[in-house]
């Protein structure tokens, strides 16, 4: 039972050193409630019901059935899952996947042969540059409002003649 989580966890310390550590759930455990991990999870068995690790990856393996609601900072995804999926940072859907829910993240990958269905909500952390536009468009908006109001008045005193 040890080797199929070694494989996840051998994914995980080369990636992220800094993580205090890992936690896994078998292919061989079920699991009914609300799960919070303070660490990187990684499901390889049957959830129903949530899943969060806000701060963490959470990774559902390849042989995972979850129906759960997951939140956590990065989400990857090899197995089935029926719900919605919220990630702070990233989600990767693999092309052995099979996602039925809402996706709500900043970065998502779908590999070609993954299942999907549902809808998606890129929501970006950072802020954009909208000043820098906005008096450009105005600017260009007085320069050119003088000559449109211009030729109305020639138009309308055109019209009263008729």
């Amino acid at each position: 039972m040890s080797s199929p989580s070694r494989s996840f966890e051998s994914d995980s310390p080369a990636s992220r050193s800094s993580v205090s550590g890992s936690a896994a759930l078998g292919k061989n455990v079920t699991v009914k409630g609300q799960i919070f991990a303070r660490e990187d999870l990684t499901i390889d068995g049957e959830v129903e019901g949530t899943v969060e690790c806000h701060e963490h990856r959470l990774t559902i393996g390849p042989n995972a059935r979850v129906q759960a609601g997951l939140k956590a900072r990065e989400i990857i995804i090899q197995g089935s899952i029926q719900g919605n999926v919220d990630a702070t940072d990233k989600i990767d859907i693999k092309k052995e996947a099979k996602l039925v829910g809402d996706i709500k993240t900043s970065r998502i990958v779908i590999e070609d042969g993954a299942y999907f269905k549902g809808s998606i909500d890129i929501s970006k952390a950072t802020t954009r540059p909208v000043p820098p536009p906005a008096p450009a468009a105005s600017s260009a908006a007085a320069a050119s409002a003088p000559s449109p109001a211009a030729a109305p008045t020639p138009a309308s005193a055109g019209n009263s003649g008729r």
